[in-house]
């Protein structure tokens, strides 16, 4: 068994006064342009819950053309689409399926986790007063919107962007090759780009934070996993995001400069004389997944950092395995660089080449499967609390299991050459996106709640939400495995057409009501959520007895967030300690004798 306190410290246990800088003035600066990393965070979490029902409507709209094809949908194709009497048009089926992974991705999973949970959690867990750059900070928000302007205005002008959120050339790079795509797949493009500058302002801001400002005594390995999992994240996001941004504004100068980074030659634009010299549309799609799997990760990571905090406190256990738990998410990252390619296999790739992306991917599986089994080392033996934060980070742990099962097949060059085009990919994407990154977000929002507005949220009503949205989960998405199997293809408005798949209709019909289900289970969510900072318990400084710097702060926190300059004494998880007295668990914070220690840690060995 290892010591009861793995690191000592030689600092004295003293209490210094903040010297805060000033705090904003005015309900302008103060709530809407302002400096302050909670309200950023809070602006941050409104917007993407907001973006999430918008998200969650286009999906409703897929799913009921799929399930009804060509049949007027009641209520909401009447929002969406007037024009056609609330009928959903090929066209606008492409159209939606491009928007609803635009706004998930884009505008709900990446700012929530890192926008909100990171700017909220990396200052308070690190004992730092604010972010360092606080002028970027209110920046990197302020840059969503005009990127969801951007894509609104691609949703209502001229039948919105159809290339698919991947934009593949030529259907993107030419304005006369989809029905749409004209204005509105280069406004597409532009909104990407301001969302670009919302996450690269972010990444060096946290990363700059948890490196320079941490409290003294917070060593590295003294930091909680949520802040290892956002600095992590971080270094994605800087590495990664510049390779997106540079091939955007090529596909904008393809579209609008007549360039051809991407158009090959003998095509014709525009009426033109037909391109000579021109460029490799596969370009695209290797300077575009470069990106986009680490980004996996970017929308992955940091629920995997706040869900092992979250289990830690719920099973009163320290995490098991903490410094490999760490290396495993550096190594997660760091593999998520070399594995692009997976995504290419029926791109007409060397099969040298294959062997390699595919062997690289399952080697993900190791780190993945390390972090599997310390979620449940932690839980195992452990004084399990059933309340919506556990249920949520159990759900989180065992539907990233089933979407890392399904990624291992579709790591294989064979079987992902039959299942790449299929609802396979859809099930197993949406499982890992949104099965377990989401429900460690809704984990996340129950747990912090507290500390963000002082109140807590209704546990009844939060454990029927999570009972809903789970069942109703797997009810629509494990299907589609079946589904792809079956051979039926994504992206068609009417795959019923093919003679082989009209059985398939009934599956689709009983997804969709599954999905209106866990639709509307988020009302209870929203309704949970906004009702809770009025009628919600008031809540202490510490309703969780966890034992993070975070939990020494008022509820909600002041601006400069502690009342005391904090000085860190443990490691981030000292649960069930002897050392603790009379509780179980021992606040970073709380001074222990070295003689007490080295008592206890002898103790221990006998």
């Amino acid at each position: 068994m290892t010591a009861i306190v793995s690191e000592l410290t030689e600092l004295d246990p003293r209490e210094e006064e903040h010297s805060h800088h000033p705090a904003p003035v005015g309900f302008i600066r103060r709530f809407i342009f302002s400096t302050d990393h909670k309200v950023i965070a809070v602006q941050f979490l409104l917007t993407s819950l907001l973006m999430l029902m918008v998200g969650g409507a286009l999906a409703l709209g897929i799913r009921w053309q799929l399930a009804y094809p060509w049949e007027r949908m009641p209520i909401l194709g009447d929002i969406l689409f007037p024009a056609d009497g609330g009928q959903i048009s090929p066209e606008a089926y492409t159209m939606l399926f491009t928007m609803h992974a635009t706004v998930m991705i884009f505008l709900v999973i990446i700012p929530i986790l890192a926008g909100a949970f990171g700017n909220f959690l990396i200052p308070l867990q690190i004992g730092a007063e604010d972010m360092a750059f606080p002028t970027l900070n209110m920046l990197s928000y302020w840059f969503m919107w005009p990127a969801i302007t951007c894509f609104g205005l691609s949703f209502l002008y001229g039948g919105g962007p159809s290339a698919g959120w991947t934009v593949y050339p030529l259907l993107s790079a030419l304005p006369q090759a989809a029905p749409g795509s004209g204005f509105a797949q280069t406004l597409w493009l532009f909104g990407l780009t301001f969302i670009g500058f919302s996450s690269m302002l972010g990444s060096v801001n946290y990363m700059t934070t948890i490196i320079n400002m941490r409290a003294p005594g917070m060593t590295l390995f003294r930091m909680p996993l949520t802040i290892w999992s956002m600095l992590i994240t971080a270094i994605l996001q800087a590495f990664a995001l510049p390779v997106l941004t540079a091939a955007g504004f090529m596909l904008l100068a393809d579209r609008t400069l007549g360039t051809c980074f991407f158009i090959p030659a003998g095509i014709i634009v525009n009426n033109a004389a037909p391109t000579v010299g021109g460029g490799q549309p596969l370009l695209w799609q290797h300077l575009f997944w470069f990106y986009s799997h680490p980004a996996v990760y970017i929308m992955l990571l940091p629920a995997m950092g706040m869900v092992s905090d979250m289990l830690a406190c719920m099973s009163r256990k320290p995490v098991f395995g903490y410094k490999p738990m760490i290396f495993s998410m550096a190594t997660i990252a760091g593999l998520g660089f070399i594995v692009w390619g997976h995504h290419m296999f029926t791109s007409g790739m060397n099969p040298a080449l294959g062997m390699t992306f595919m062997v690289s991917t399952v080697m993900i599986a190791l780190p993945s499967a390390i972090k599997t089994f310390n979620w449940i080392g932690t839980l195992w033996g452990g004084r399990l609390q059933f309340n919506t934060v556990m249920l949520n980070s159990v759900a989180f742990v065992s539907l990233f299991v089933v979407g890392g099962l399904s990624g291992i097949f579709l790591a294989a060059v064979p079987v992902d050459v039959y299942m790449h085009d299929t609802y396979f990919i859809v099930a197993h994407f949406h499982y890992v996106l949104f099965g377990a990154t989401l429900f460690g977000v809704f984990g996340a929002i129950h747990f912090w709640y507290p500390k963000m507005f002082g109140r807590m949220m209704s546990d009844t009503v939060g454990q029927i939400h999570f009972l809903i949205t789970f069942v109703s989960f797997n009810l629509c998405f494990f299907p589609m495995h079946l589904l792809g199997i079956a051979g039926m293809p994504r992206r068609y408005a009417d795959p019923y057409h093919f003679p082989y798949l009209e059985h398939l209709l009934p599956i689709n019909q009983f997804m969709t009501l599954a999905a209106i289900a866990m639709g509307f289970a988020q009302f209870l969510l929203i309704g949970n959520f906004l009702l809770s900072m009025v009628f919600g318990k008031k809540a202490g400084r510490n309703p969780w007895n966890a034992n993070g710097l975070e939990w020494t702060a008022p509820s909600p926190p002041g601006h400069g967030n502690y009342d005391i300059a904090p000085v860190v004494y443990h490691g981030p998880y000292e649960y069930s300690s002897p050392l603790a007295g009379e509780k179980d668990y021992l606040m970073q914070t709380e001074y222990v004798p070295r003689e007490q220690v080295l008592a206890a840690n002898e103790a221990m060995k006998h």
